[in-house]
Order: C-alpha cells, then sequence, then structure tokens
C-alpha cells in the first residue's frame, strides 16, 4: 500500500461501530491495515488520534485521523466513489438513509443496551420498547423495499445496511445470553428478511466473530454492568 494512500483502521474485535466501518472498507475493496486495541489498557497513539472520545473506531487515511464510525463511512464514501455507494446521490433519498440509520443508532442501540445492562422490570420495559421501536422500523423500511423483497447484495449494500448488520446480525446468540426473544419475525417480517439478506453476504459472514467468543464477551458485559448496577 502506497504511504500516499495509506489506511489504518483501530478496532475492537467486538464493537458494532469498528465492524461497520471495517466492512464498509472490505466492500468497496480498500486495502487497510488494522490495528487491534485494549479498550481496558488504551494505548497512547489512540488517545492522541481521537483526544476527545479516547474511543474506537479511528481511520487514519494519509496521517489524518478520523472518529465517530458515522462520520468514518461518510468520509469513506466520499472519498473513495466506487461502487458500492453507501449513500444515495439523490439528496431527499439520501436525507431518509440518514434519518434511519439514525433512528438505529439513537434509538434501537440505546435500547439494546438497556436489555443487555438491566433485570427485572427494568428489562422487561426495554424488551418491549425494543419491540415497538424494531416495528417502527418495519414500517420505516418499506419505503426502500417496495415490493417487500430486500435484494441486498455486494454492489448495492448501503450506510444503513452496514450499521443495522454491525448491531443485529449476530442477534440469536444476543438471544442466547440473554434468555429471551428479540427478533419477532411474526411481528416484524421485513425487518428479518433484511436481515437475512444481509446475514447471507459472505462478508457479512465472514465478520461475525466465533459464537462462544461473542457469547462470552455479551457475558461480561452483562455481568459486569449488572455488577456496577448492585454496588
Amino acid at each position: 500500500m502506497g504511504e500516499e494512500n495509506k489506511v489504518i483502521l483501530h478496532g475492537m474485535w467486538a464493537s458494532p461501530f469498528s465492524k461497520r466501518v471495517e466492512l464498509a472498507l472490505k466492500f468497496k475493496g480498500i486495502p487497510f491495515e488494522y490495528v487491534e486495541e485494549n479498550l481496558k489498557n488504551k494505548r497512547p497513539e489512540l488517545l492522541q488520534l481521537n483526544p476527545v472520545h479516547k474511543e474506537i473506531p479511528v481511520l487514519v487515511h494519509n496521517g489524518k485521523p478520523i472518529a465517530e464510525s458515522l462520520v468514518i463511512l461518510e468520509y469513506i464514501d466520499e472519498t473513495w466513489m466506487n461502487s458500492p455507494r453507501l449513500l444515495p446521490q439523490d439528496p431527499y433519498k439520501r436525507a431518509r438513509v440518514r434519518f434511519w440509520t439514525s433512528f438505529v443508532q439513537q434509538q434501537l442501540i440505546e435500547t439494546l443496551l438497556t436489555v443487555f445492562e438491566t433485570d427485572g422490570e427494568t428489562q422487561e420495559k426495554g424488551v418491549r420498547d425494543m419491540l415497538e421501536k424494531l416495528q417502527v422500523l418495519e414500517e420505516g423500511i418499506k419505503e426502500f423495499f417496495p415490493d417487500g423483497n430486500p435484494c441486498i447484495d455486494s454492489n448495492n449494500i448501503g450506510l444503513l445496511d452496514l450499521v443495522f448488520s454491525s448491531v443485529f446480525s449476530h442477534y440469536e446468540i444476543q438471544e442466547e445470553v440473554l434468555g429471551i426473544k428479540i427478533i419477532n419475525i411474526e411481528k416484524i417480517p421485513l425487518v428479518c428478511s433484511w436481515l437475512t439478506a444481509l446475514n447471507q453476504l459472505t462478508l457479512v459472514k465472514e465478520s461475525i466473530p466465533p459464537h462462544d467468543k461473542l457469547a462470552a464477551i455479551f457475558k461480561f458485559v452483562r455481568e459486569d454492568a449488572l455488577k456496577s448496577s448492585s454496588a
């Protein structure tokens, strides 16, 4: 890789925010160096690259760091304009994709964290909220799949696909750890079809970490959160 166009991604293997950037680079065929970061013991380099949030992912392009996964994804799409384009060229369609991407980022992820990090009545409410928000998403994505058939491939995968997939592609492992149902095919059939189509893509399949490894970190996150809340 030439130094004049060097790309480095600082990430963490289990982070959905890191994974979506990694997938975007791979779908666009952009060569990059990957640096695995230890979030329990952050290196000075990471803190220097992202002094505001001190988190991953950070994309370094030609020595210049870009932080925040959604910002990085748009930067990638604007810098490497080859297929697949992550955002539509039409301004209205682009705004709609950004709207629903924001919904997933702000609403669904926040609610999923509540489900993971609580128990009892608080968790039960989180599960109900998750279903309600997934049903809102079900209605919303009909504008992208008017025939009810999500046809996603390596040439048309977009921003919303990457963000949703990064959070829910391994939902079965999440359900296993939590012991509750998150994705209900009867109530959100289009969302389920969309997720199935995404999970059939080779790069998405390859991006999902091994079952036992992912289940172990989900359990750790949950147990640690519950322990902290009861302290």
